[in-house]
């Protein structure tokens, strides 16, 4: 694009009919494509594990995000690569379907397109590569079913579920108090769980968090907690027994829908106004009364005299509270959320055994606190922490635990952590590629390598020998035939992750390596990247 002048000085733009194209093609493109995804992988390499390090993000606009969660870290670095892009969208879907595992699942997807890279430079074709690891990936995905061990629990025993999200939380910035925050975690998912159906639905959780206190100030609320404050200062703080009335309406007189204009043109007409107006606040106030509510929520605010009006009936109220909350705020108290003052009756009211307004240290900061509802069991996670910062991580470190007790609600499974359940995987794919006659075996071959990458991370994350540990954890797992030996990142002085009690979720590992071989195979498949050009 070039800007020109004609020859009365008029100012006019030649543009290029397109923009260059530019094509790369064949094993280039593949190779470009590789690389691009290795350097996404080895990104978040040094996050994996319980010593691993934690990335700080900086947006366009100047938020600052800590986390080592492999997730987070994607989303937030606005990878402009095409490749990386389909790695951010392995790692979201991780996260979607099982919660945890973000990290490992990216960093075998890499190790298995560097091990690809190998095979490609001894001349095998990408498509028998990648049929190889299709098969190699049955292999492991069945070697974990046969080493996985179901463990039972129940509502009075849940120490399983608790040492399993501690493992999980034992590679977050909480993991000096795991212990508790795990304890939560597992309370709450067993609060709201459907264990008839094994189930749970995660809507019924909520984290909430505060700025302030310290983190071992977290607390699990039998109930929900609202970012709200009681409107009028004068109203009841606390009311036992609440009989709650939801709304969606205003308290304000109604408007006509059309354009209108009312002229007043004596004191008479104005005062008349005035009364008719106070009618409709008392009648307004009346209606929720005769109800026999207690508590008025509604979704939009009032102006002060229908507030002086409540309190004056001595009926508190609270404002503003979002349509989520509402809709949550109705399950959990079996009310009926009701859009018109008319239809407002005792059958639609909302019950809990208490609503109390709670205020945090010498700051104006008030929050409500629902406890106690009477239809279902929702429950809030509430966070303190020293910054914001801290708070958001907290809270993404929560969401994987809760993940993690709602997927062993589900299926009872686990494997077990620090690495073992790779090597194992590994061994038993290796010993299959003997069997098998085509040039799959190197890819088998390949894929058994790759795995040994997560256990590589680990060790060297926690600042031991990598290649010396891995191989003789392999060598003793093949010796003692124990597929339970793994890395010992604590250095607690024992392999064994059994004794180390280090668990995590059969389902979250084989789906790890079901999406990362299909990712694999995607990007293997692409011999021809072709980007529309830019004007210029």
């Amino acid at each position: 694009m070039s800007l020109a002048f004609d020859e009365f000085g008029r100012p006019f733009i030649i543009i290029k009919d397109s923009g260059t194209k530019s094509r790369i093609r064949g094993i280039e493109a593949q190779k470009a494509n590789i690389q691009a995804a290795k350097s996404v992988a080895r990104t978040l390499r040094s996050s994996l594990g319980p010593k691993g390090m934690d990335k700080i993000l900086q947006s366009g606009d100047g938020d600052i995000t800590i986390t080592n969660d492999g997730a987070t870290i994607l989303e937030q670095m606005e990878v402009e690569h095409q490749i990386g892009k389909l790695l951010v969208e392995l790692s979201r879907s991780q996260d979607y379907e099982i919660g945890d595992g973000t990290t490992g699942v990216v960093v075998l997807a890499g190790s298995l397109l560097e091990q690809a890279e190998v095979l490609l430079d001894r001349g095998i074709h990408p498509l028998r590569i990648a049929e190889g690891y299709e098969m190699a990936s049955k292999i492991a995905v069945a070697e974990l079913q046969k080493i996985s061990e179901a463990f039972e629990f129940s509502k009075d025993n849940i120490e399983p579920l608790v040492r399993t999200c501690m493992t999980t939380l034992s590679s977050k910035i909480v993991n000096r108090c795991k212990r508790e925050m795990a304890e939560i975690c597992v309370k709450a998912v067993m609060a709201v769980a459907d264990m008839d159906r094994r189930d749970v639905n995660l809507d019924l959780i909520k984290v909430e968090g505060k700025v302030g206190g310290k983190l071992e100030d977290t607390v699990l609320v039998n109930g929900i907690v609202l970012d709200k404050d009681i409107s009028h200062p004068q109203m009841a703080k606390e009311i036992i027994d609440a009989k709650i009335a939801i709304l969606t309406c205003p308290f304000e007189p109604p408007k006509p829908k059309t354009k209108h204009k009312i002229d007043i043109d004596t004191a008479e007409k104005y005062e008349e106004l005035r009364a008719q107006e106070e009618k409709y606040f008392k009648d307004m106030v009346k209606q929720c009364k005769d109800s026999g509510a207690t508590l008025v929520i509604c979704q939009w605010g009032f102006d002060d005299e229908a507030n002086h009006m409540l309190m004056h009936e001595k009926l508190p109220a609270i404002r503003w509270v979002g349509g989520v909350e509402l809709e949550l705020l109705a399950i959990a108290t079996g009310g009926r959320i009701v859009p018109r003052f008319q239809e407002l009756t005792a059958e639609k009211l909302g019950r809990a055994g208490k609503v109390r307004e709670v205020s945090f240290g010498t700051t104006k900061d008030r929050m409500i606190i629902v406890e106690d509802c009477a239809a279902s069991k929702a429950v809030t996670i509430f966070v303190r922490g020293g910054n914001k910062m801290m708070i958001d991580e907290t809270k993404r470190s929560l969401h994987d635990a809760i993940c993690v007790a709602r997927n062993l609600v589900r299926s009872n499974a686990i494997v077990y952590g620090g690495g073992s359940a790779e090597i194992a995987c590994g061994i038993a794919v290796e010993n299959a590629a003997d069997a098998v006659p085509g040039v799959e075996q190197y890819a088998m071959r390949a894929f058994a390598d790759a795995l040994d990458a997560i256990p590589t991370a680990l060790a060297e994350n926690s600042g031991l020998p990598p290649i010396e540990t891995v191989a003789m954890i392999k060598s003793e797992q093949i010796k003692m035939n124990n597929p339970h030996l793994g890395i010992d990142c604590k250095e607690t002085g024992t392999n064994d992750m059994k004794t180390q009690g280090v668990f995590e979720t059969l389902i979250g590992k084989q789906q790890q390596i079901l999406l990362a071989t299909q990712v694999v195979k995607l990007i293997l498949k692409i011999d021809d990247v072709i980007t529309s050009g830019q004007y210029q």
